[in-house]
This record gives C-alpha cells, structure tokens and sequence, in this order.
C-alpha cells in the first residue's frame, strides 16, 4: 500500500500510540481510592453511610460530586498526523 512520505506501518504506529495515551489517561483516572471518609473534602458535609460502601474510596459528598461532573469537559480525539491537506499548504 502506498503511504506518500511515511514509512510503511507509521499509520499502524500512530494509532497504537494513541491508544495507548488514551489507557494511561483512562488508567490515571481510574476513581475514588483508599478508604472513604466520612465528611466531603470539599465542604465537610457527612458523607452518607450507603454512599460509603457503595462508592470504596469516596471522598465527596454527591452535591460536590454533581458540581465537578458537571464543570467536566471531555477532550476530543485528534489526529496526529495531521489532514493531507494541512500536510500540502
């Protein structure tokens, strides 16, 4: 198969590596861990007891929880090589 300027198996290389970042950023975020306390570190309201254990490791309460879900953005996937078009200008 003709790949233009890339060697052969760069395209294969480049999908690996990002599937690879995208495990280790999903690994690094894997959630609560340890053991859970009992008040939120955010604004030390107690914690539920049923929260506790059906969350190991929880460390906010759900109104804080809600709040940081919600100021979440998901990050896009890109391209690393770029469009062959971006490549030609």
């Amino acid at each position: 198969m003709a790949g233009g300027w890339a060697r052969d198996g760069a395209v294969q290389e480049q999908i690996d590596a990002s599937i690879q970042d995208e495990l280790k950023r999903m690994q690094a975020n894997k959630g609560p861990v340890g053991e859970s306390l009992t008040h939120c570190a955010e604004c030390d309201e107690e914690i539920p007891d049923a929260r506790r254990k059906a969350i190991p490791g929880v460390k906010l309460c759900i109104d804080c929880m809600q709040e940081r879900d919600a100021a979440f953005k998901a990050r896009p996937g890109f391209n690393r090589r770029g469009s062959k078009d971006s490549q030609l200008r």
